[in-house]
C-alpha cells in the first residue's frame, strides 16, 4: 500500500510521504486564498462558492472567519449555517463531519491526527487518523481542543477550554480537562435530525 491509501484506511502512515505532504501543501494553498478573499472583502457569495470548491461539502450560508487552517480541505464536510470563528484549525487528515447549526468559537482545534507513545514510531514520522463527528445544534466554546475519534451529539454544548476525549451524548453540556458532562440540555427545537 502507498502512504496515502494506509492514510486513508485508518492506519499507521508516514507524514513525511511526498503524496502526503502534497495534500498538506493543498491545503495551505486553499487557505491563503481564502485569507485573501477575507483581505479582499470579497462577497458572502463569493467566500461561499470557494468554500465549496475547497470543502469536501457545504450546506448553505457558511461563515469562516480569518485564522482558519487546515490539513486537507477536502475532508471537511460542514452543514447549514456553520461558523468557525477566529484562528479555528481542523486537522482533516480524516473526514470530520459537521451538522447544521454548529458554531465553533476561537482558537478551538479539531484534530482527526495522532502519534505512536514510543519514541520508534515518531522517528519514522508516524500518524493516524480517526475521523470526527459533530452533530446538529452544537455550540463549542473558544479554545477548546477535540481529539480524533470523537464523535459529538447534537444539542450539545461544549464549555470554553475544554478537551474533548471521548464521545459526547446528545443534549449535554461538557467542560473541563477531560471534558465531561456537566448536565443535561433541553432540546427546545421539535426536530434535530
Amino acid at each position: 500500500m502507498t502512504e496515502v491509501e494506509k492514510l486513508d484506511a485508518g492506519l499507521p502512515y508516514d507524514f513525511y510521504d511526498k503524496d502526503v505532504n502534497a495534500r498538506k501543501l493543498n491545503a495551505i494553498a486553499g487557505c491563503k486564498q481564502l485569507k485573501k478573499l477575507q483581505d479582499n472583502d470579497a462577497t458572502n457569495s463569493e467566500k461561499e462558492a470557494f468554500l465549496k470548491e475547497f470543502f469536501g461539502s457545504v450546506g448553505k450560508g457558511p461563515t469562516v472567519l480569518p485564522g482558519f487552517m487546515c490539513d486537507n480541505g477536502k475532508n471537511i464536510h460542514v452543514g447549514d449555517e456553520f461558523l468557525a470563528n477566529y484562528n479555528v484549525t481542523i486537522l482533516d487528515i480524516m473526514p470530520v463531519n459537521i451538522g447544521d447549526y454548529v458554531w465553533i468559537g476561537p482558537n478551538t482545534m479539531i484534530s482527526t491526527v495522532n502519534h505512536p507513545l514510543n519514541p520508534q514510531g515518531r522517528r519514522n514520522h508516524l500518524g493516524i487518523g480517526k475521523p470526527v463527528n459533530i452533530g446538529n445544534d452544537v455550540w463549542i466554546g473558544g479554545n477548546v481542543t477535540i481529539l480524533p475519534g470523537v464523535t459529538i451529539g447534537n444539542n450539545v454544548v461544549v464549555a470554553a477550554g475544554a478537551v474533548v476525549t471521548k464521545d459526547v451524548p446528545d443534549n449535554s453540556l461538557v467542560a473541563g480537562v477531560p471534558a465531561k458532562v456537566i448536565r443535561e440540555l433541553e432540546n427546545d427545537v421539535e426536530e434535530i435530525k
